[in-house]
């Protein structure tokens, strides 16, 4: 039977399982070296022969002994773990490659029980775990070796400091939150990495400088290709109204520091951002990051369901490691109805892969302890499983709608300054008034729209120039104007708002309602119907 030793420190774990004469055990890790300079201190303290083997150079004795022996076989040597004598820890590194041939499984499970009956314990040392089903009972455990912790990444980085600059070093000295600051950008590499991206940053910076530290860890986001590392484009700034949800992100900026911890606060989750589409959630996502000073993650959901059978689960647990290896971080999940729509038909379409994988998605989000602040969005509230809604997945649930009058006064405002124009010179009453039913998204390709027919005609883009492009534009809320209200009901009692400002049905409705002999249910279709009459069919909700 494996069994699940994540919880406790490795070395801790190990020697437990050492003590309780577990024979055969499976160490997950990519770094050797630390690994097994963990396990000769750990022979040392108990008295223990340590010997490594590996295909290039047979076994070497590590701990309690001396010389080397020229067995490079896979079957010799286990033989020659069988016919060791007294206390000792064998170790095989990268040996999973070799549990493909039958007689190598085979001859592990009969070493298995062997050892069973001495004082020797057999390790298998590999950077993936890579166990066929035989072995899977053989096997006593499986131990996943963390990374380093911040004692061990801080004594790295202070191991440059004699060769930095006096003025670097009177900064660390004097702030003692710098140090801090380096240590959780370096965490989630291995003690290698950290080693040198420090040296890469003394060299180039002079200083330990976050941004060489966080370029770093893209290269581990790379490497992994389920993930993809959003760079920061996007500010706080671009994004307009959405004050509830701004000032909530605020209060948590500084949440993943040990100074939150001492004061008692717990990690952040996540929130699920359920919206209009167009209202600004993915914009919102992408800020974040820059906010908060933390990589952004990308996951892609159709990128975790492989063609092969398994592949899927073991991908989105490479997903999940690869994502706490980088904490602190924040993962974005778009469009996650889409990802997880099918969970309910999926033992009848894919033999139960979606199932198992959303599974083990939400299992992870309930009990996450990791610095992985979780942001997903969705459009279609109906698509969404239930389980995804429920207290203990994410902190919080936001819905985005339609901006209000004063949103799209910033939004416009925001658009026009990035299109290098000053907003001082349009009307923006008038164009508040000409935009009532717009999304964010909606305002933007406006902009950008009347700037295509401004520079066609040669002339500047002005108030009135816009107002005749967004005539010709018909939002998605006349369209789909009864979605969003049934979208609307559903959030009143099960999200919170991320404006402050509730919007309300305008009393402009009633009287479209009389001239076009529309009811509330088909407005939207009778305005559409009539909108080149005299261009007005802009609705307050």
């Amino acid at each position: 039977m494996i069994q699940d030793t994540s919880k406790r420190s490795s070395k801790s774990e190990l020697e437990d399982l050492i003590k309780a004469r577990y024979s055969l055990i499976y160490i997950t890790s990519p770094e050797e070296q630390r690994v097994e300079e963990s396990l000769r201190k750990l022979c040392v303290e108990r008295e223990m022969r340590l010997e490594v083997w590996s295909i290039t150079e047979g076994f070497k004795v590590l701990a309690n002994g001396s010389g080397v022996r020229d067995v490079k076989d896979p079957m010799k040597a286990i033989d020659h773990v069988l016919r060791g004598e007294g206390r000792a820890l064998y170790v095989l590194r990268d040996f999973h490659p070799f549990l493909k041939e039958p007689a190598v499984v085979r001859r592990l499970r009969d070493a298995a029980t062997e050892l069973r009956k001495t004082k020797k314990s057999l390790c298998i040392l590999s950077p993936v775990t890579k166990l066929p089903p035989e072995l899977e009972k053989s096997v006593s455990a499986v131990v996943d070796w963390e990374l380093p912790t911040r004692a061990e990444i801080e004594t790295a980085a202070r191991k440059l400091l004699p060769n930095a600059p006096p003025a670097t070093q009177q900064q660390i000295e004097s702030d003692p939150t710098f140090m801090e600051h380096v240590v959780e950008g370096a965490l989630g590499l291995t003690l290698v990495e950290a080693e040198n991206v420090f040296a890469k940053s003394m060299v180039r910076t002079h200083t330990f400088d976050l941004e060489t530290i966080l370029e770093e860890k893209k290269q581990i986001i790379r490497k992994s290709g389920l993930l993809e590392y959003y760079e920061h484009r996007e500010e706080f700034s671009d994004i307009g109204g959405m004050d509830i949800l701004k000032d909530w992100l605020i209060k948590r900026r500084n949440a993943f520091s040990s100074r939150a911890r001492d004061f008692g606060l717990p990690l952040p989750k996540g929130i699920l951002m359920i919206g209009v589409p167009g209202t600004g959630k993915s914009l919102t996502a992408k800020a974040v990051g820059a906010l908060w000073q933390m990589p952004l993650l990308r996951l892609d959901v159709g990128k975790i369901f492989g063609g092969l059978v398994g592949s899927s689960e073991e991908n989105i647990r490479t997903v999940i490691k690869t994502a706490e290896a980088i904490a602190p971080a924040v993962l974005w999940i778009d469009e996650l109805e889409k990802g997880f729509s099918g969970t309910g038909s999926s033992g009848q379409t894919d033999g139960g892969t979606t199932s198992r994988v959303f599974a083990s998605f939400i299992t992870w989000l309930q009990e996450k302890t990791s610095p992985v602040f979780v942001i997903a969005t969705a459009n279609n509230v109906q698509q969404l499983p239930p389980e995804l809604l429920r207290k203990g997945r994410f902190d919080e649930i936001f819905f985005f709608d339609l901006p209000d009058r004063e949103d799209r006064r910033a939004i416009i405002d925001i658009h026009l300054r990035k299109k290098k124009r000053d907003p001082s010179k349009f009307d923006l009453d008038k164009l508040i008034d000409a935009t009532s039913d717009y999304s964010g998204a909606e305002l933007e390709q406006a902009v950008i729209a009347a700037l295509y027919d401004a520079f066609d005609t040669g002339n500047d883009l002005d108030t009135e120039g816009l107002v005749n492009t967004l005539k010709d534009i018909v939002p998605l809320a006349v369209t789909m104007r009864e979605q969003i209200d049934a979208m609307r009901e559903w959030a009143k009692t099960r999200a919170r708002p991320a404006a402050a400002r509730s919007r309300v049905q305008s009393k402009k409705d009633a009287g479209w309602m009389a001239k076009y002999g529309a009811t509330k249910s088909n407005l939207g279709d009778k305005v559409g119907e009539n909108a080149g009459d005299d261009g007005e069919r802009k609705l307050e909700l």
